[in-house]
């Protein structure tokens, strides 16, 4: 059964059964601050177990686009090595909102592996909670009696805290699972040693397929735990995991999931992949496999990533997929022998097999190429230089271990993988201070665990019921009361209070657009609203302390000054994003924004730099639109189907709903939830201040509105001024400045010509001064000249001969710099170098440099180290 067939038997199966399909969310999650990714099936529906929001049906089945990289699931590295693990998997999912509970989860998991995929009964276990007595939560009694009913006793396996109850985190909601478990090993092996002993023992060919997770308590604050107002069910199937029981392999590679992409691989590399049921391979394909497998594997999650919008960067998310690429990248490299990009050849094949289900990565498969060949090129030129810094590392190293921080400031400032520091170590014959490294990798991880480190109070209920609302749109000040409150201290920002309340005007974070600021007002006190965030449909406002009297009444009041300036930033880059596809091209998409009250910042698919004209195009066209006073046409709630069908933009990797908020200024009409002035006239003037690249493919645009246009042409006129002044006020400036550029060169030159002159003069005079020192003309001497004129003396003075050993210092302005000149020829015989020379002297100078063998400079802070230094020199040649 092919995988795709897989999938739709699974969400047909839960369809018949009254459950509404529904789509994968995004991977990558936008407005949620707990998490990152993705990172399991339940993770959109978070809202729907915490009670803050209701399904639109009680029973949901989907495919869920998963990511575990990072956090308390990280599966990195482990992928490759066995068979089984993926940064990216799928979860299938089928979900009950408070509707039905374990008597029908149970028998609905067994009918559909046994009676619709018909899986083998006798490879099935189960397994159920045994109870613990600390948590004061018993034995699932329930659970085992139902599977009493389809399997014998001793195929149910009681299961600990750790394998059988599972949890959302730290806190929220939690409960019992049941899990399904096959068994894949051959029958000899089966009847040798029973699989029920080998659940849960990270056997590879007895694995997890299937998870009920019965969601009836809540994990507070304290450890404690507290019923759910309502049971739930959370069922999470492993896709990948399914198609190797159905396909009859021992290895999830070996479905058709991954083989079209390793076949690409194979192609491209000329190397081949032997299967899990090949035994007894040596050693080296064993590497050649599980590089292979990283590629495949790290290649979905990648692509999948940047489909939804997250391109590689150097924080947060980004930095997240920029490292498993990156891994993906050194395996090719050093196993697979790929010194150039190749990774991007297999996204077309993704798209192929995948794009029916997931239209997003045919939809972007551009982009995603592009960006992914780019970050190939760009990491496999950091490796390069990795290679060059490595071999300096090595060159300073005193006996053959090199030390463990040497090593990981390669691996932390460079991005070289320390896996290829140790084996091209190894192949040197030098040893790595293993145990340096993991002290300073732990070091690092402790200083930003400390920095990152939040402690989250439970919730002070101080109204019931779900009776938030936001009013923003129409108002910046309500009366209000507040309905929860909890504590949050953090390294970062310290204590802070989280404040909820019924009827908010305050705007939270969220579509690129910061969140609102302002004051909750009371007769007898003001407390400042610093932020306002989004979190599990709870709008969040950030304060520093909290009211006396919580049971009061409040006016909340939005910092208008601050909204205007943000909702006209908001609209313009709506206006912008208009003008963008109407110049470059419909090609143009938005691929993130960030909006404030100083200005707005915009990112956008196109393949070329934008040109000064065309950029004063899409000014142009932006300042028409606002002296057309186009008034805002806002729809609050319109099905989503009838929005695009009217021409509204929805951008890839956002999540909506069935309906949605339409933003419409004339012809520029957008799906966005933020605050826009009335009309565009409001906005009063649109400024371009920068253009540049963010990735391949990827361009990003910053400007200004309103104020920030009036100040920035205030401040060009005071540049102009002091620019006339400087230049004593001339009638045409420009001229003016044109002429004095001219005279620059020619005195330049002038400067250039004399200090080549005065650098031959030396020439002469220096050579006097050599002296010999083991053989070698040797001479270390300060100099009357700049770095250049120093270099050139260096090179005239090393023509006179092939033993020649110099170090000149310059200290032009002040600024110390050495350059050292060895002849090629001691270069070779006396296995000197000027790189090291100038390495070692430069401390004496506080600073450091490098080059070439035969000439390197060094540059420094400290010009009176210049004496100590030149008087070490000869030591080199002692």
């Amino acid at each position: 059964m092919k995988s795709q067939d897989i999938r739709k038997a699974y969400l047909q199966f839960f369809e018949s059964k009254g459950h509404l399909i529904v789509p994968s969310a995004p991977i990558v999650l936008k407005d949620d601050p707990t998490l990152m990714f993705n990172n399991s099936g339940m993770a959109q529906f978070k809202e729907y177990f915490l009670g803050n929001a209701a399904p639109k049906s009680k029973r949901i089945a989907d495919t869920q686009k998963c990511l575990r990289v990072s956090g308390k699931h990280n599966d990195l590295e482990d992928v490759g090595f066995d068979t089984y693990h993926h940064t990216m998997f799928e979860m299938l999912g089928n979900w009950s909102f408070g509707d039905y509970f374990k008597k029908e989860a149970i028998p609905w998991a067994w009918e559909f592996l046994t009676e619709v995929l018909k899986l083998d009964k006798d490879r099935l276990y189960v397994s159920v909670f045994e109870g613990n007595e600390a948590e004061n939560v018993p034995f699932d009694q329930e659970a085992f009696d139902i599977w009493k009913q389809f399997v014998s006793e001793d195929r149910i396996i009681l299961g600990n805290k750790k394998d059988n109850f599972w949890e959302m985190g730290d806190q929220g909601p939690c409960g019992p699972c049941s899990e399904i478990h096959i068994d894949l090993r051959a029958d000899a092996e089966r009847t040798a040693i029973s699989g029920f002993s080998l659940v849960n023992a990270d056997h590879p060919q007895v694995v997890e397929i299937w998870n009920n997770v019965f969601m009836e308590f809540n994990r507070k604050a304290d450890g404690s735990l507290e019923k759910l107002p309502a049971q739930h069910v959370d069922t999470g199937m492993g896709f990948e995991r399914l198609c190797m029981a159905m396909q009859n392999v021992t290895s999830n590679y070996d479905t058709d999931v991954f083989t079209p992409l390793i076949e690409k691989v194979e192609q491209i590399t000329g190397l081949k992949y032997t299967s899990n049921e090949v035994k007894n391979i040596s050693d080296e394909q064993n590497k050649i496999n599980i590089a292979i497998r990283v590629v495949v594997d790290h290649v979905r999650a990648v692509a999948f990533a940047i489909a939804d919008g997250q391109l590689p960067s150097n924080t947060g998310a980004g930095y997240v997929i920029r490292r498993i690429l990156r891994r993906a990248i050194r395996y090719g490299f050093t196993f697979l022998n790929t010194k150039e990009p190749f990774i991007y050849q297999l996204v077309a094949v993704l798209a192929d097999q995948m794009g029916e289900f997931f239209p997003e990565i045919k939809k972007q498969q551009t982009l995603v190429t592009n960006v992914i060949r780019e970050e190939e090129a760009s990491f496999l030129r950091t490796l390069d230089q990795g290679l060059q810094l490595l071999e300096n590392v090595i060159a300073e190293t005193k006996g053959k271990e090199v030390a463990g921080a040497k090593a990981f400031e390669l691996y932390d400032t460079f991005g070289f993988p320390i896996d290829l520091t140790a084996l091209i170590l190894r192949e040197r014959g030098y040893s790595l201070d293993e145990a340096g490294f993991d002290k300073a990798m732990q070091e690092q991880k402790s200083r930003s665990r400390a920095a990152s480190e939040v402690s989250t109070d439970d919730w002070k209920i101080l109204v019931d019921g779900n009776t938030e609302s936001f009013v923003g749109y129409d108002q910046v000040e309500n009366e209000v009361k507040i309905t929860r409150i909890r504590k949050v201290d953090s390294k970062k920002d310290g204590v802070l209070y989280q404040i909820v309340l019924d009827a908010t005007p305050f705007y939270p974070e969220g579509g690129g657009q910061v969140g609102d600021k302002g004051t909750l007002v009371s007769a007898n006190e003001t407390i400042e609203i610093i932020d306002t965030k989004k979190e599990n449909n709870l709008i969040l406002h950030f304060t520093k302390k909290l009211p006396e009297n919580l049971n009061a009444s409040f006016v909340a009041k939005v910092n208008t000054d601050l909204r205007t300036a943000t909702a006209k930033n908001h609209s313009a880059t709506h206006l912008m994003h208009q003008a963008l596809r109407a110049i470059l091209g419909t090609h143009v998409e938005q691929k993130g924004s960030l909006v404030n009250p100083k200005n707005l910042r915009f990112d956008f698919s196109h393949f070329s730099k934008v040109t000064d004209e065309e950029l004063q195009q899409v000014e142009d066209f932006v300042n028409a639109r606002i002296q057309e006073q186009l008034p805002l046409i806002e729809r609050r709630s319109i099905p989503i189907q009838q929005a695009l069908d009217e021409g509204a933009m929805a951008l890839f990797g956002e999540k909506y709903g069935d309906n949605v908020r339409a933003i419409k200024f004339g012809d520029s009409m957008e799906l966005c939830g933020g605050i826009h002035v009335n009309n565009t006239a409001d906005i009063w003037s649109f400024k371009i201040v920068s253009e540049g690249a963010v990735a391949a493919g990827i361009r990003r645009v910053e400007a200004i509105t309103g104020a920030g246009v009036r100040q920035f042409f205030a401040t060009q006129e005071e540049l102009l001024s002091e620019i006339k002044t400087a230049l004593k006020n001339p009638q045409d400036a420009v001229k003016a400045l044109v002429s004095l550029q001219d005279e620059n060169i020619k005195l330049k030159k002038q400067v250039e010509a004399l200090l080549k002159e005065k650098a031959k003069n030396m020439k002469t005079e220096l050579a006097n001064e050599l002296q010999e020192v083991n053989g070698v003309q040797f001479l270390a001497k300060q100099v009357d000249l700049n770095a250049e004129g120093a270099k050139d003396l260096a090179y005239e003075l090393g023509n006179l001969g092939n033993n020649l050993f110099l170090v000149l210092a310059t200290a032009e302005e002040g600024k110390p710099m050495l350059s050292c000149y060895i002849s090629k020829e001691l270069v070779a015989e006396k296995n000197l170098n000027a790189g090291q020379v100038v390495r070692e002297l430069g401390k004496f100078i506080q600073g450091g440099g490098g080059g070439q063998p035969f000439f390197a400079t060094a540059g420094g802070k400290n010009a009176a180290g210049i004496p100590e230094a030149l008087s070490k020199a000869i030591d080199f040649v002692k």
